[in-house]
């Protein structure tokens, strides 16, 4: 039996992208990466979730990241597509991406760290972009990183390379922080930057936060 583990990071800041990522593991693979006490990201300093990140890589089947920009999310929500949904698609874009060629003879439970609260009802919108069910069991459950070692692979895949893509953004821009909000350092490049920076498509202009600050552009349905 192999098991798909997806979780997402970078769902709720307002600078960079959301990511989600999958690992597809055998029983040994399991062992192998909970023998080196891969759990979920946010329990894991930088330095071991990157040294976690290439473990897993060397150390799984197959694995698929997904990264939506800042100016994709906000494409979706102005379209009406809202975060939910946004993730669902991403998540069977990962499934659909490893459930083919010799995979598709295998019998693959797939665990996906569910955002929404109606656990049930998101699954199903999982299953309604999955191109193939017939070899899949899908579970959609809260707190699957922290239940199941092939989610946890999942969360430092995706936080990584959330990480990744905040470092290229700082890089360029400068201090954004961690691009959440509530963090001082992204309050203040919002304040400081923002305005100059409006189109530079890093932000999220559809979630409140920048909607506070910057009433003007608000032309657009607010995230909330």
């Amino acid at each position: 039996m192999l098991t798909l583990g997806i979780d997402d990071a970078g769902r709720g800041p307002l600078i960079g992208p959301m990511v989600l990522a999958g690992a597809l593991l055998d029983e040994t693979q399991e062992k192998i990466l909970r023998g080196h006490n891969v759990r979920d990201s946010k329990d894991v300093i930088h330095s071991d979730r990157i040294r976690m990140f290439q473990l897993i890589k060397d150390n799984s089947h197959a694995y698929k990241i997904v990264k939506t920009s800042a100016s994709k999310i906000d494409s979706s929500l102005n379209s009406g597509t809202n975060l939910n949904t946004l993730e669902a698609k991403n998540a069977a874009e990962i499934i659909n991406s490893i459930n083919c060629g010799k995979f598709r003879e295998e019998k693959i439970k797939v665990i996906i760290d569910c955002p929404s609260v109606n656990t049930l009802a998101w699954c199903a919108t999982v299953k309604h972009f999955v191109e193939h069910l017939d070899n899949l069991n899908i579970k959609c459950e809260h707190k699957a990183d922290v239940n199941y070692i092939s989610a946890a692979a999942g969360s430092i895949l995706a936080k990584v390379t959330r990480e990744e893509e905040v470092g290229k953004i700082k890089k360029e821009f400068g201090n954004v922080g961690s691009g959440y909000p509530s963090d001082p350092n992204t309050k203040r490049f919002l304040r400081e930057h923002g305005a100059k920076l409006k189109d530079s498509g890093i932000f999220r202009k559809t979630w409140a936060t920048w909607k506070k600050l910057f009433p003007e552009s608000d032309n657009q349905k607010t995230l909330f």
